[in-house]
């Protein structure tokens, strides 16, 4: 995501002036999201078993009929446990997941991960900031109606973080967040790059400003970062986790790396979920 933020910001500096605001912000929709039906390498297998699942609602957004594709992963050692709401990164669909969806359901959990539109087998359309927000909280609410009594979490890894913590600040019936690999806005990630010096603030259209609605969530909040996270710096993981006003704690994933961190960090997860949310 970092990488793909540098040369799009960059490349916006330069095309300001001679594009229009229209295609301007359609073009960090397709750097920032970069949605795709693709999982990356053999994570796809992972994901044969899971029952396929849609959500259909009319988006507010967009004014269209929206459906969105989903997998549900029961837990296998308590049906009317918790239910963990997963909202994935950019660029992979939602089967790029499976491993951590997996652990998920080991670490207790009923898992439903969604894929935003313009992802995987969603509604096709160019995914937007405010899509991915009403998104999340449609399979939010489905997981309400269906699962009703059930106490439900939400995680967002990456990109997915700031859609949890936007999702989180809006409703207070929530017992957890977690985020990993996350950041405070889209800008601050640009300012962690070698261009950062650059006056590209102004230009962000998909802002993402986690740091400014994170004080919002009343829930006890988990903020979880690999030390090797060469995508997002471990300093806006704590910036976010400073900014948060509520019940809060930090796991710091030695040798985690973006993408590594849950299954390196696995045994931090389990005891994080077990003291911090109570969970076993």
């Amino acid at each position: 995501m970092k990488r793909r933020l540098l040369y799009a910001l960059a490349a916006t500096t330069a095309a300001a002036l001679s594009i229009g605001c229209a295609t301007l912000d359609e073009r960090q929709r397709v750097w920032i999201f970069q949605p795709s039906d693709r999982a990356w390498g053999g994570s796809a297998g992972l994901a044969e078993g899971m029952q396929e699942t849609w959500i259909d609602f009319p988006s507010q957004v967009t004014g269209r009929a929206t459906r969105l594709h989903a997998l549900w992963l029961p837990s296998e050692r308590n049906k009317d446990g918790p239910v963990l709401l997963y909202l994935h990164g950019a660029r992979w669909a939602v089967a790029g997941s499976a491993p951590r969806i997996r652990r998920m359901q080991e670490l207790g959990f009923s898992v439903l991960a969604i894929d935003y539109r313009g992802f995987g087998k969603s509604t096709h359309e160019l995914p937007s900031e405010e899509m991915a927000y009403e998104d999340a909280r449609a399979a939010w609410d489905w997981l309400a109606k269906q699962y009703p009594g059930r106490p439900r979490y939400v995680f967002g890894h990456s990109l997915g973080g700031a859609i949890a913590i936007d999702l989180a600040s809006k409703v207070d019936d929530e017992q957890g967040v977690i985020v990993e690999g996350t950041f405070t806005s889209i800008p601050d990630v640009a300012g962690t790059t070698r261009w950062g010096w650059l006056p590209l603030g102004p230009l962000i259209t998909q802002r993402f400003e986690s740091v400014r609605k994170v004080a919002r969530v009343k829930s006890p909040l988990l903020v979880v970062h690999g030390d090797s996270d060469a995508l997002i710096d471990v300093s806006l993981g704590r910036k976010l986790y400073e900014a948060a006003t509520g019940r809060k704690h930090f796991v710091l994933v030695e040798g985690g790396s973006h993408f590594s961190t849950m299954s390196v960090g696995f045994s931090q997860y389990r005891d994080a979920l077990s003291q911090f949310f109570s969970l076993q």
